[in-house]
């Protein structure tokens, strides 16, 4: 596989871009603890956009790994997990705003600190969002990759502080031309003190082609129409 792109997203770095189609998306966490959320937009229409619930009751699962997808509003395949090191990444906790950054790690200010303040994950998101013609409005439930989240029998919420290491890596294959958001920010409910946040390498590389026992494909047969549904999609766009 040959890198066409690379950079590192400092941590409260964010960053958006449009990625093509059949192509790799490999994050690599460069230090224990990192949380990268994660939003996907349909690059030629961005109406359609990653869908949480339809992504979760297809696959009947509450977190994604390897063999999963992320499909959007309309039954389509956006990116699929083709390689994972870590085998959960959280879906439900959603992204910091400002007033729970403030109460956690202290009250900071661009004004005083400069690229030193600690950002959130709303204000990240927004930002990128407006850069793309999109606004607040267009904000929907994230994928925090890295992290792992989960319920007890009493439906209560639980962070796993020690699920990433060191070199954690996992691989998205696009299967649509999307838009990507990416935020390096903590998970909502991480508990720690200090402003939780790692330097996370992102990839981008060319892909094989698929194969007809393609894992992702061959998952659920719910993650063969939605990719049905793609194909579809794009043959009569002619592409």
């Amino acid at each position: 596989m040959n890198t066409i792109w690379n950079m590192t997203l400092n941590p409260g770095g964010k960053w958006s871009g449009s990625i093509g189609r059949g192509k790799l998306l490999r994050l690599t966490a460069q230090g224990d603890g990192a949380n990268v959320s994660m939003l996907m937009y349909n690059a030629k229409d961005l109406t359609e956009r990653y869908n949480m619930p339809d992504t979760l009751k297809a696959q009947h699962t509450s977190y994604l790994t390897k063999g999963h997808v992320m499909m959007s509003d309309n039954g389509r395949v956006l990116a699929s997990i083709v390689e994972d090191g870590l085998g959960w990444h959280d879906t439900i906790s959603g992204y910091t705003n400002r007033a729970e950054t403030d109460a956690k790690y202290g009250v900071t200010r661009y004004q005083e600190l400069r690229n030193d303040w600690l950002r959130c994950g709303q204000e990240n998101f927004e930002v990128e969002l407006v850069r793309n013609g999109l606004g607040k409005r267009d904000l929907v439930p994230v994928v925090n990759l890295f992290a792992k989240v989960y319920c007890d029998a009493l439906g209560d919420m639980h962070f796993q502080q020690d699920h990433c290491k060191r070199g954690a890596a996992v691989t998205l294959r696009t299967e649509m031309g999307v838009l990507l958001l990416l935020s390096n920010t903590p998970n909502p409910l991480d508990p720690s003190g200090d402003y939780p946040s790692v330097p996370v390498k992102v990839e981008i590389l060319s892909a094989e082609p698929m194969q007809s026992d393609d894992y992702c494909v061959n998952f659920r047969p719910e993650n063969r129409r939605a990719f049905e549904n793609t194909w579809e999609y794009y043959t009569l766009l002619g592409i």
